[in-house]
Formats: C-alpha cells, structure tokens, sequence
C-alpha cells in the first residue's frame, strides 16, 4: 500500500473516531455490529480462542442495535453496518497480512481500539 493511501487512511480512520462521539446511539451500533462481525468473520479463517466471546459480543450489539434503529432508518443504518464491517475487515487483513510490520503493528492497533471501544458500549 503506498504511504499516500496509507495517511489518506490513517486521516480518515481519525475522522470517523472523532465524529463517533457525536453519532446517533443507533449508527454507533450499527458500527459495532459490523466491526463484531468482521472480526468475526476473521476469526473463522485464522481459529482464535476468542470467537465465542466475539459471537456473543455480536450477537449482545445486534439487539441493542434492533432495539433503537428508528422508523425509516433502516437502510442508513443497514449502510453504516456494511461501511464498518469493510473497514475493520481491511485493517484486520493490514494487521495480519501485512509485509509491512510497522503498517501491520498500526492496522492492528487500530482495529483493537476500535473492537474495545464497542466493547465498551457493552459493558458501560
């Protein structure tokens, strides 16, 4: 990945952290679940001793998430999901495969604050 792409990156990933603060509680759910879900999904390829945490974790944001979306919502919401899920899904392949330890130790970085973050909304 080339460096301009990986600020670019970097600057957007900053962005998105910082609006998260003030984004409505469902799109910040909706974001957990598709972080969950890729981390999930991660899990599944490379065996983890954490899956069934993470599923339970995915499973516990799914029924915050259902229980707030407001009428009409839905495909905001269905959208916010898909853009996370993508996004933790790229910085768990950065981490992992990665021929780049300092980018691969960032992307992982990176994608553990974000699933403790959501975690967080789980545990108070």
């Amino acid at each position: 990945m080339g460096r301009k792409r990986t600020i670019a990156l970097a600057g957007l990933l900053a962005a998105v952290t910082a609006s998260a603060q003030a984004e409505p509680l469902e799109m910040q759910f909706a974001a957990c679940t598709g972080r969950f879900s890729a981390l999930m999904e991660h899990q599944w390829l490379l065996p983890h001793p954490e899956l069934d945490q993470t599923t339970r974790r995915r499973a516990a944001m799914i029924a915050l998430l259902e229980a707030v979306v407001p009428e009409g919502r839905g495909r905001e919401v269905l959208a916010r999901r898909i853009e996370a899920k993508h996004a933790q899904a790229v910085l768990l392949a950065r981490a992992t495969f990665n021929d780049d330890p300092q980018d691969a130790h960032w992307a992982a970085t990176r994608a553990e604050t974000e699933i403790a973050n959501c975690a967080a909304l789980l545990t108070g």
